[in-house]
């Protein structure tokens, strides 16, 4: 999955996309002199020492792009994002790959484990995809995990009428904004109840999920804002893709992974660190949270 060979044709565009105006007027050597850095950069950073590293939650995507220079051509860039012990985001692996497969994210998980990696997150938090699933539980089974809310809502949405959105979107909304799990189950079965019947495509797309949807009722409440959802990944990829938008998009596979690595490193300077990380040392260590709070008492007087 590394850099190999990229044209200078096809630069760039990528240049514009990370240096804005100040690639104007870069010469065709100082291209290739960049080109050949970023690569070097990449291929450093894929294999950098993560043997002291901690991460207690991890956020996984699959993000697509077209092709400019293959005609109905695409990449799917693979995304892991890491919080580790003292909350901060980090980006833990970026590669390329036609689709997100069980052998693609296996890969890439084995790659992690290559650097170091050997501790396994607490929860991993990821859309319904099940290639990343089938490959987490292979490299690291004792992860737990956590379907994205933002996903799983558009899918339910997709398989309704629009005359039922609004009121689909509040009990979507009931579900993971409740303040535990039974009262969340209690929105979930109105769910079911109502359109079973009628649409039993939306609630199979529900029901399929309903023992990953919940989990993060056990983790600290702090944390549940950051752990409902891939929006670290989300937020970050909305400005990469305006910025392929501007420039057209990329001309190769290899020059859009170069500029993702490079924007998404860029952001992560920008990352906020999770809320409650001083909770984080206690997630780690398996403490056990029940609707949000520690079952131990003096952990309790801690998150208040």
């Amino acid at each position: 999955m590394y850099l190999k060979g990229v044209s200078t044709q096809d630069f760039p565009s990528a240049l514009s996309a990370i240096l804005g105006d100040h690639a104007k007027g870069l010469s065709a050597n100082t291209i290739i002199r960049l080109k050949e850095r970023w690569q070097e950069e990449y291929k450093t950073w894929s294999k950098r020492d993560l043997s002291q590293k901690k991460y207690v939650y991890i956020w996984a995507d699959g993000i697509y792009f077209n092709i400019r220079l293959k005609k109905d051509a695409s990449i799917c860039i693979l995304v892991i994002i890491g919080a580790d012990i003292k909350g901060n985001k980090e980006l833990l692996a970026v590669c390329d790959d036609i689709r997100e497969s069980e052998i693609s994210w296996t890969e890439v998980l084995l790659d992690l484990k290559a650097c170091g990696l050997s501790m396994e997150p607490s929860l991993a938090i990821g859309d319904g995809n099940l290639g990343f699933w089938k490959a987490l539980c292979k490299i690291y089974p004792g992860t737990r995990e956590q379907r994205c809310w933002v996903h799983k809502t558009s899918n339910l949405l997709d398989k309704l009428p629009k005359s039922y959105h609004v009121q689909t979107k509040r009990l979507i909304h009931e579900m993971y904004m409740a303040p535990d799990k039974k009262t969340a189950m209690r929105a979930y079965h109105t769910f079911i109840s109502l359109y079973d019947a009628k649409y039993p495509k939306a609630t199979q797309c529900l029901k399929k999920d309903v023992d990953q949807l919940f989990t993060f009722y056990d983790f600290p409440a702090i944390h549940w804002q950051h752990i409902r959802t891939t929006n670290p990944i989300e937020s970050t990829f909305a400005t990469v893709r305006l910025r392929t938008k501007k420039t057209k998009g990329c001309g190769s596979a290899i020059t859009t992974l170069t500029m993702t690595f490079k924007l998404v490193k860029e952001a992560e300077k920008r990352w906020r660190k999770l809320r409650g990380y001083r909770m984080i040392p206690f997630v780690l260590d398996g403490e056990k949270f029940i609707d949000g709070e520690p079952e131990n008492e003096n952990l309790k007087k801690l998150a208040a």
